[in-house]
C-alpha cells in the first residue's frame, strides 16, 4: 500500500486569506444584526444600547470609570485584534511579501497616498465645520476583512497576485492606522504609567534578546503591559502591537510555519479567534446606527458626507494613483495576471474601511456621541458603495491572457480528475 506523501507547511499567507474571507462574512452578518436591532423597534434599540452600555466593572481607569460591555469590547478585545495585527505586520515584514525594500515599496506607496488623499477629500468636504475636522482619519483605514470577503465571492476571476496586492496594501494601511491613533488621538499622557509600560516593553524585548521563547512568560508581560498603557491615557489598543514586536521569530523562508518559530504558532493560534470572535462582536457592537426616514439627506449632512466621499472617491484616486505613478515611473511591477480594471477594481474594494473606520470614529469624537453616530452612516455608506462597485468592476473586468490561460489550465485538470475517478 502506498504511503501518501506527506502534506506541504501551512502558509501564513494562504491561511489568512482564507480566514479573512470567512470573516469578512461574519462581519457583514454582525452588522446587518446590528442595524436591524437598532431600527426595528424602539424597545429593540434600547435594549441593544442598554445591553452594550451597563456597568460591568471594575474600574481600571478613573479616565474610563466603570467597564461596560462596549469598553471591554473596544479597549480590551481590540487590542487583542491589534495584537494579531502586530504578528502580521512584523511577519510579513521580516518573512513575508515585505520582507525586502523592493516588495515594500509599491504597497507602503500605495497605502500611504491611500491615506493622504481620503483625509484630504474629507477635510475639504468638511472645511467649513472646525467641529468635525478630528475626523480627518476615519477614512483613512482599510477593512482587509470585509474586502478580501468580497474578492472571495469572485472566486478565480480575482487572479492570486491581486489579493495578495490587496493584503499588503491593507498591511501597511493597519501600520498608519496604528500610528495615527497613537499620534493624533491620545488626549493626555500619564507620565508614571508611560514610564512603567516602557519598562514592561523594555523587559519583553531583552527576554527576545536573551533567547527566551515561552510564550506564556510574554503573554503575561503583555496583560501588564495593556494595563499600564490602559492607565498612561494612550489608547491601550497599542500595547498589542508593541507586544507584538516583542514576540520572537524564526525566519523561515521556503517552510512557513517552523514549529520552533513562536510567532508563527501564536499567530496561527489567535488569528481564529481575532477573525471568527473579535471582529464580528466588534462589528455587532458598534455599527447599530440610527436610519432616518430621509436617508439621502442624513447622509447629505456634512460629516457623513465627509466620510463617505473620503472612503468612496479617496482611496480609489489615492491607490490606483500611486500604483500607475509607479508602474509609469518603473519603480515596481504592475500585479502579474491582472489588468489594469482589475487594479483599478482592487482600488474601490480598498475603500471599505468598516472595522478601522468605526474604531476611530468613536476616538475622533470621545464627547459627542452624535457625531460618532453621523460617522457611522457616512462609514457604511462609503464602504457599502465601494464594495458594490468594486466587486462589479471585478466581476465583469476583461482578465489578463496569462490568468485566463492558468483559469483554463486548472479548469483541465479539474475535469481530467472528475474523468479519473470516475
Amino acid at each position: 500500500m502506498a504511503v501518501p506523501p506527506p502534506s506541504p507547511p501551512r502558509s501564513a499567507l494562504r491561511a489568512f486569506l482564507a480566514g479573512e474571507a470567512g470573516s469578512g462574512a461574519l462581519l457583514i452578518l454582525a452588522a446587518a444584526l446590528a442595524i436591524a436591532a437598532v431600527n426595528l423597534s424602539p424597545q429593540l434599540a434600547d435594549l441593544y444600547h442598554h445591553l452594550l452600555h451597563r456597568p460591568t466593572g471594575p474600574v481600571l481607569s478613573a479616565k474610563l470609570g466603570p467597564m461596560t460591555p462596549h469598553l471591554w469590547i473596544n479597549d480590551g478585545l481590540m487590542a487583542l485584534f491589534f495584537f494579531v495585527i502586530g504578528l502580521e505586520i512584523k511577519r510579513e515584514w521580516l518573512d513575508g511579501r515585505l520582507a525586502t525594500w523592493e516588495q515594500r515599496r509599491l504597497p507602503i506607496l500605495a497605502a500611504l497616498a491611500g491615506m493622504i488623499v481620503p483625509a484630504l477629500i474629507y477635510l475639504a468636504v468638511s472645511r467649513d465645520h472646525a467641529d468635525l475636522h478630528s475626523g480627518w482619519a476615519i477614512p483613512a483605514a482599510t477593512d482587509i476583512a470585509f474586502a478580501i470577503g468580497v474578492l472571495a465571492l469572485l472566486g478565480q476571476r480575482a487572479p492570486l497576485s491581486l489579493k495578495l496586492l490587496l493584503t499588503t496594501i491593507a498591511i501597511v494601511d493597519d501600520m498608519g492606522a496604528v500610528a495615527i491613533i497613537a499620534l493624533a488621538y491620545t488626549a493626555s499622557i500619564g507620565g508614571a504609567a508611560l514610564l512603567a509600560a516602557a519598562l514592561v516593553l523594555g523587559a519583553m524585548l531583552l527576554l527576545n534578546r536573551l533567547g527566551v521563547k515561552a510564550l506564556p512568560v510574554y503573554l503575561l508581560l503583555a496583560g501588564a503591559l495593556w494595563y499600564c498603557v490602559l492607565l498612561s491615557g494612550v489608547h491601550a489598543t497599542i500595547a498589542g502591537v508593541l507586544a507584538a514586536i516583542a514576540i520572537p521569530i524564526r525566519a523561515t523562508p521556503g517552510a512557513p510555519d517552523a514549529t520552533d518559530s513562536p510567532l508563527h504558532r501564536l499567530e496561527h493560534r489567535l488569528h481564529p479567534w481575532s477573525a471568527y470572535l473579535i471582529v464580528p462582536v466588534f462589528g455587532f457592537a458598534n455599527a447599530g446606527v440610527l436610519l432616518e426616514g430621509d436617508l439621502l439627506a442624513q447622509l447629505a449632512a456634512p460629516l457623513p458626507l465627509a466620510v463617505a466621499l473620503g472612503l468612496f472617491l479617496g482611496k480609489q484616486i489615492g491607490i490606483f494613483g500611486a500604483i500607475w505613478a509607479c508602474v509609469r515611473l518603473r519603480l515596481a511591477d504592475p500585479p502579474r495576471g491582472a489588468t489594469w480594471p482589475q487594479i483599478y477594481g482592487l482600488a474601490l474594494l480598498c475603500g471599505i474601511g468598516f472595522t478601522m473606520s468605526l474604531f476611530i470614529g468613536g476616538l475622533a469624537f470621545p464627547g459627542a456621541p452624535e457625531l460618532a453616530e453621523q460617522a457611522k452612516a457616512g462609514i457604511l455608506a462609503g464602504s457599502c458603495l465601494s464594495a458594490l462597485a468594486g466587486f462589479a468592476l471585478l466581476r465583469f473586468a476583461p482578465l489578463h491572457p496569462e490568468h485566463e490561460a492558468q483559469r483554463a489550465a486548472q479548469e483541465r485538470e479539474i475535469t481530467a480528475d472528475g474523468d479519473v475517478q470516475a
